[in-house]
């Protein structure tokens, strides 16, 4: 698995950079078949100041990406709110997945 971690408007600090990877583990601890995985980290210059903070991050596993984005005044917060999304969207991908097919019940004669 690829992890990138990059900041816009901001320098991505060891601490944050932690952060980001331990939250992260949640996903792959429910789906191990991601392949690729990358996290932009930005601070806008807006007037609100409570979506100031955002966390958007892409996830790409077998046949299939997904995106999340989060904004918050907060970037933990933004980054807490980034994985509960990204964790559901796995969630529904394993569950869409997993093999739902029957067999044909067999004939008696």
């Amino acid at each position: 698995m690829n992890l990138t971690i990059s900041g816009h408007h901001l320098e991505v600090t060891p601490a944050l950079r932690q952060y980001v990877t331990t939250k992260l583990d949640r996903i792959t601890r429910h789906f191990d078949q991601v392949v690729d995985i990358r996290v932009l980290l930005c601070v806008d210059k807006q007037r609100e100041r409570e979506r100031r903070q955002r966390a958007g991050c892409t996830i790409r596993v077998k046949g299939n990406d997904m995106h999340a984005e989060s904004a918050h005044h907060d970037l933990y917060a933004a980054l807490d709110e980034l994985v509960d999304k990204l964790d559901r969207q796995v969630g529904r991908h394993k569950t869409r997945m997993q093999d739902h097919h029957h067999d044909a019940p067999k004939r008696l004669m």
